[in-house]
């Protein structure tokens, strides 16, 4: 049986001109995988925009949600890591979709190679301005105080930020070089502590990349769901990056 990756589908996002074809594409092709897998690693950013309030979610995403739904009945695995646009996640998720939810990284032995998964934007060195919004967005007395205003406010807020703070081209030039870099330092750094990692896998960077850091060690980059809508599969022996619509 194999293992799916994938991350950044950033479903409900308003730069999206078809908000919900993106979450039947989505739907679709995890409908056409749910006979041949074992689990299904979804790091981060799923949503675009998701706060859980005590007893209010969001609207949206039904089909989504519903597919998650039937593949956890079914058996399959689905781990879900937190990322910076999806980082309000508690319990809805876990309880309604019997989904598990990491914050943070996940080290896991699959078929007898090491992968080590994160969403990946707490990795290296990070631009004041974005280490500064990553610490108050955690902080759980603004999360607190942020709870505590009506959702017909901070819904168009957080989508009117969305809009201005994601570019569909991906990360400039600039920008995409010190994130990989960020990546491949941290990854070499923590591969001389456990020589035995085979995979490092992250999303956030919203590139395609595979490469070797070692003999027996690889460093990938998933992409997205805006324009690439590449994943990852794990098929019991290999690992390959896949794009579901062809160039």
């Amino acid at each position: 049986m194999k293992a799916y990756f994938l991350s950044d589908l950033h479903l409900g996002a308003p730069y999206f001109s078809d908000s919900r074809e993106a979450e039947r594409r989505v739907v679709t092709f995890l409908d056409t995988i749910k006979d041949d897998t074992e689990v299904i690693y979804l790091l981060g950013d799923i949503l675009d925009y998701w706060y859980e309030y005590r007893y209010v979610v969001p609207r949206g995403f039904v089909r989504f949600f519903g597919k998650l739904a039937e593949l956890a009945d079914r058996g399959i695995r689905i781990v879900w890591f937190i990322g910076n646009h999806d980082i309000w996640i508690y319990d809805y998720l876990p309880t309604e979709l019997g989904i598990e939810v990491v914050d943070g990284s996940l080290v896991e032995e699959i078929d007898g190679r090491y992968f080590y998964m994160t969403h990946g934007d707490g990795i290296g060195k990070l631009k004041p301005s974005f280490r500064m919004l990553r610490k108050l967005f955690r902080n759980k007395t603004c999360q607190k105080a942020f709870s505590a205003i009506h959702p017909r406010w901070t819904v168009p807020f957080a989508y009117n930020w969305s809009r201005h703070s994601r570019k569909i081209e991906g990360p400039s030039e600039s920008d995409a070089k010190r994130m990989m870099d960020n990546i491949t330092t941290f990854s070499r750094e923590y591969l001389s502590n456990h020589p035995e990692m085979n995979y490092f896998i992250f999303g956030h960077l919203h590139l395609l990349e595979e490469f070797k850091i070692s003999p027996d060690c690889e460093v990938v980059v998933l992409g997205e769901w805006i324009a690439t809508f590449s994943y990852g599969i794990w098929d019991g022996s290999k690992f390959e990056l896949k794009k579901l619509i062809s160039d």
